[in-house]
C-alpha cells in the first residue's frame, strides 16, 4: 500500500503516524517506499507506565523503532504526546530533553473528548500550563513555522527540535483546519469533533471503475465541514461517542 501511495503523481508529502512498535523492522522499507516523515506516539519514557497506558505495549520496541527511523535516514521524526494530568505530566520536560538528545520534534496534544471515557475531565491539562512548566527548564521562543497541521511551534535557541502544541480545547484552530479523515470502512469525516460523515464505500460499489462520482462525493463533503467544534462542552458529556482508534490520525 505504501509503495502504491508513494508512487502517486502529485502527492507532495507522504507521512505516517505509528505506535513505533514495528519500525525497527520496517523503517528502511518505508523510506524506500516513499514515506517522507514519521510521527510516533509516545506518552511516557517509563516502561511500566507505557504498558499501563497502552495496555500491551513494550517501550523498548518503540525506542528501538525511533533509533531505526533515524538510522534509515528519516529527518524531522515527530513524537506525539497526549497530555494527561496525574499520569504523565511529570515527564513533559524529560520528553522534550529526549527529543533534543535524539534530534526529534515533539508535539504535546490536549486530550480530545472522543468516546465515553470515565474521569477524562480530571486528567485534562492545557497547552498553556504545559508550556509554563517547560519554560522553567527550557528557553522557549515562539515560531511562525508550520508542518501543515494544527500544531503551533516553539523553538529552543541553538536546537533543531521543534516543540509543538495541539490545542483543540484552549486555542481552537478550526479556522485554519484543512484536515479530513477517511476510516478503513470508507467513511469520510470532515471533522473529528462531529459525527457527520460521507460514506464513500457504497459509491465505489455502485460505480466501479468510475472516478467522477467518487470525486464529486468528496467535493460535496466539504459542504458539511462545520465552522468549528466545542470540545469544552463535550468534556463532561461527549457528543461524539466514536473513539479515536475508530477514525485514525
Amino acid at each position: 500500500l505504501i509503495e502504491r501511495l508513494g508512487a502517486l503523481p502529485g502527492l507532495d508529502n507522504l507521512v505516517m503516524t505509528s505506535n513505533g512498535s514495528q519500525l525497527d523492522r520496517f523503517a528502511s522499507a518505508l523510506k524506500a517506499a516513499g514515506v517522507r516523515r514519521i510521527n510516533i506516539s509516545l506518552d511516557t519514557l517509563k516502561g511500566d507506565r507505557f504498558k499501563a497506558i497502552t495496555r500491551i505495549g513494550d517501550l523498548a520496541k518503540v525506542l528501538a523503532g525511533i533509533a531505526a527511523a533515524r538510522a534509515a535516514g528519516f529527518a524531522r521524526t515527530k513524537l506525539n504526546t497526549v497530555m494527561m494530568r496525574g499520569i504523565n505530566d511529570d515527564e513533559f520536560a524529560d520528553l522534550v530533553q529526549f527529543a533534543l538528545d535524539n534530534e526529534l520534534d515533539i508535539s504535546f496534544i490536549e486530550e480530545m473528548p472522543l468516546g465515553e471515557i470515565l474521569g477524562r475531565s480530571n486528567t485534562y491539562i492545557s497547552s498553556e500550563e504545559t508550556r509554563e512548566r517547560l519554560a522553567a527548564r527550557f528557553d522557549l521562543v515562539p515560531s511562525t513555522e508550520s508542518s501543515g497541521g494544527p500544531a503551533r511551534y516553539w523553538r529552543i535557541p541553538g536546537a533543531e527540535t521543534r516543540i509543538g502544541f495541539i490545542s483543540p480545547h484552549s486555542h481552537n484552530f478550526c479556522d485554519t483546519c484543512n484536515r479530513v479523515r477517511i476510516t478503513a470502512k470508507g467513511e469520510l469525516y470532515p471533522c473529528l469533533g462531529q459525527n457527520d460523515a460521507v460514506h464513500l464505500l457504497p459509491i465505489l460499489r455502485q460505480h466501479p471503475g468510475e472516478e467522477a462520482p467518487l470525486r464529486q462525493a468528496i467535493v460535496d463533503s466539504m459542504g458539511i465541514k462545520p465552522w468549528g467544534h466545542d470540545f469544552t462542552q463535550q468534556m463532561e458529556a461527549p457528543q461524539v461517542v466514536r473513539f479515536m482508534s475508530m477514525t485514525g490520525g
